[in-house]
């Protein structure tokens, strides 16, 4: 079994700086690490942008092979090749609610679904290299039939339009690229490999 070689404790930090305070944060950290050589390294100081966690959930309807898509522009795909982004139900996870919770609250807000039952799929850092966001992913099965129009909450001035696909044409679309937002891959491809081997089974 694969093993980090070191852990939290392994880890000094010496001062913790807010650079911003907004929506999300900017902060400044200094801090000391061990080295893989067994001694302390240098002293150094790296800035961090952190957005919390958040929880996804793919809506996936069996009956019809149906996956149920969310489209909304994205600010941080502005100088992307598509800045409307297609992308499974996501929402921030706020204090004092679990990640199930936000799942089944976002897909009422961005759908429209009702679910209750959610399969974990994975929980991952979605860019450890200087953000602190751990992405919590979810699959549900759906009755796809009803779900449909725009939604979204106003006083955020969400716009969010639905798009169903089948399976085969939302994996394509992770082949394509049109499909570019990570916490949908990780959903699609493992629905893919979930779909495969209930065929062969």
């Amino acid at each position: 079994m694969i093993k980090p070689t070191y852990q939290q404790n392994d880890i000094k930090i010496h001062k913790k700086e807010t650079c911003y305070q907004g929506f999300f944060r900017m902060s400044k950290i200094t801090l000391q690490h061990k080295m893989f050589n067994g001694q302390w390294g240098p002293v150094i100081s790296r800035e961090l942008f952190q957005r919390g966690e958040a929880a996804a959930v793919l809506l996936y309807d069996p009956k019809l092979d149906v996956v149920v898509l969310t489209e909304q522009i994205r600010i941080g795909a502005l100088n992307y090749d598509h800045p409307w982004q297609f992308e499974i139900v996501a929402g921030m996870i706020e204090p004092g609610l679990t990640p199930e919770e936000v799942a089944i609250k976002e897909a009422k807000e961005e759908s429209g679904a009702e679910i209750q039952q959610l399969i974990p799929i994975s929980r991952y850092l979605s860019s450890s290299g200087g953000c602190d966001e751990v992405l919590h992913v979810f699959m549900a099965e759906v009755d796809s039939s009803n779900i449909e129009g725009v939604h979204g909450v106003a006083h955020e001035s969400e716009d969010i339009k639905i798009t169903k696909v089948s399976s085969a044409d939302a994996f394509a679309g992770v082949n394509s690229g049109i499909i570019s937002n990570a916490a949908t891959i990780i959903a699609l491809q493992w629905l893919e490999l979930r779909l495969l081997k209930q065929r062969h089974s």
